[in-house]
């Protein structure tokens, strides 16, 4: 018995094959293919001629597919399935040649966490670019997207469900003092200590200073802030000419100067950190690889810490 030689199979006639067994007809087969009905058959005939085998019974009610031409069709539409694997990974990679990635986001998310996340990006796709906006608080990332305007967006978490969301890290906030009028103790600060001080404060539309508020009121102490300042430098500087305290998130005070006293607060708050995409929108290869990058980057850097 002659072995039979695969290589001389044709993707052709296992596309005849497969659509004949969809459709039930040879007719039918050639229009979902655009090809003439006797191209069909011709390939048909020629892979059970070098098979060796009948694939199709052939009556009035059309071609139905023998045993050994139902595992034959079985096999070649796995392998075609496969194909259009091929093709995806090529158009995707093709995808990943060029474009641009646009990142919203707060200043400390922007200072502290895209720097290495887009030396690596750039590192394996040097051909795309990203540009780096910041909102006008914490929460307007969320707007940006929703605009248009942007791809990905660091926020705080939760977020409603129009997005998708990744947590990445959790930020503890603390209370910052100048060294030397700050307690001797090391543990959390008092209440007591902590408003002897004049309060530095981020403006009121700040993220940080809705969750300071409310961290505030929800343990019953009413702090009329001394100063109200924009940027988080400027409040960690004036801590440090000995203006007075702060409630800062640890992110948004680094690098803490030497000569800043860093305390834990009476009672323990957090911000959430975390990157959002729109949750019913087409992203394009490239945002897909700068999320893949921006998780694989950052959970090597929590395996450090």
């Amino acid at each position: 018995m002659a072995e039979i030689n695969v290589n001389k199979i044709k993707l052709s006639q296992l596309r005849a094959l497969v659509a004949i067994a969809q459709t039930g007809t040879f007719s039918d087969a050639a229009s979902v293919l655009d090809l003439s009905q006797s191209a069909v058959s011709h390939a048909i005939a020629t892979l059970e001629e070098e098979l060796g085998v009948s694939l199709l019974s052939r009556g009035r009610q059309g071609a139905v597919l023998t045993p050994v031409g139902q595992e034959i069709t079985d096999e070649a539409t796995t392998m075609l399935k496969h194909l259009k694997r091929i093709g995806r990974r090529a158009q995707d990679a093709k995808g990943l040649q060029a474009g641009l990635v646009r990142v919203v986001g707060f200043r400390s998310a922007t200072t502290h966490i895209l720097p290495m996340v887009i030396e690596e990006f750039r590192r394996q796709y040097p051909g795309i670019s990203v540009s780096i906006g910041e909102g006008s608080d914490v929460r307007g990332a969320e707007e940006i997207l929703r605009r248009g305007e942007a791809d990905v967006g660091f926020t705080y978490l939760p977020v409603n469900d129009a997005f998708d969301a990744l947590e990445l890290f959790r930020d503890d906030y603390v209370a910052l003092l100048p060294k030397d009028k700050a307690p001797a103790s090391e543990g959390p600060i008092s209440w007591e200590e902590l408003t002897a001080l004049p309060l530095i404060m981020p403006m009121p539309d700040d993220g940080c200073r809705y969750n300071v508020d409310q961290y505030l009121a929800g343990h019953g102490q009413s702090v009329r802030p001394a100063y109200e300042v924009k940027e988080d430098s400027t409040v960690v500087s004036m801590v440090r000419r000995g203006l007075g305290a702060t409630i800062i998130a640890k992110l948004a005070a680094e690098p803490i100067p030497d000569d800043v006293a860093v305390r834990e607060l009476p009672e323990p708050l957090q911000r959430v950190i975390g990157v959002i995409t729109l949750a019913d929108a087409l992203q394009t290869p490239p945002v897909f690889a700068f999320l893949d990058t921006l998780k694989a980057t950052w959970q090597q850097k929590s395996d450090t810490i």
